[in-house]
């Protein structure tokens, strides 16, 4: 299993203060394939800048597809862009691949990463990894959750217990889903304002 599968069932399973946004989920599922792709040292960090590693393969279709989409040029990308671009829809992308990998699921519950819920059947192995990670309070898994909103907990409470390109990324995830939420809120301001001139108000 993968940090980004593990955080979607955590986004799933736990229950959050607040709704997730589906905007929220993809930022952070992400900023967890930039973490895992830096375990396996498919990339580096210098700055805020992802520096790509020599061309591979994971063990994973979903972070294989992250290592195909990450730009090999000079300046490179950094990782606020990243998040920005490969976040776009990711989060419905790992809806599907887990479903795909669990038919039976897929049958019996349509899986909405927005509201909780718990799978059934083939996906029980995955659920229990995702479970004992949160259990245990893993610090990345539960910054990334954090940051997304799933999790109400101080963002500086994980800092010390990860290296400092995860501490880059995970403060990256967090200012993407707060730079998020104010253009929810301004959209929501300017659709009101257009309201009340139809309405003469």
């Amino acid at each position: 299993m993968t940090t980004p599968q593990d955080l979607l069932i955590t986004a799933m399973d736990v229950a959050s203060s607040r709704p997730v946004g589906q905007g929220d989920l993809s930022l952070a599922l992400a900023g967890a394939e930039l973490i895992d792709l830096l375990d396996a040292q498919a990339l580096t960090l210098e700055g805020d800048r992802i520096v790509p590693g020599p061309e591979g393969t994971t063990d994973d279709r979903m972070l294989d597809g992250a290592v195909s989409s990450l730009i090999r040029e000079i300046p490179y990308e950094s990782v606020e862009d990243w998040l920005w671009r490969r976040g776009r829809g990711l989060a419905s992308a790992y809806v599907a691949a887990l479903e795909a990998e669990a038919p039976d699921t897929r049958r019996r519950h349509r899986w909405n990463p927005l509201r909780s819920g718990r799978p059934d059947g083939g996906d029980a192995p995955a659920r229990r990894h995702a479970a004992d990670r949160w259990a245990s309070g893993e610090p990345v898994l539960v910054g990334l959750a954090t940051a997304a909103g799933i999790h109400d907990a101080p963002a500086e409470e994980y800092v010390g217990l990860v290296d400092d390109a995860v501490v880059t990324v995970l403060a990256a995830v967090s200012d993407a889903v707060t730079e998020l939420e104010a253009v929810r809120q301004r959209r929501s301001i300017e659709d009101a304002a257009f309201d009340n001139i139809w309405r003469g108000e």
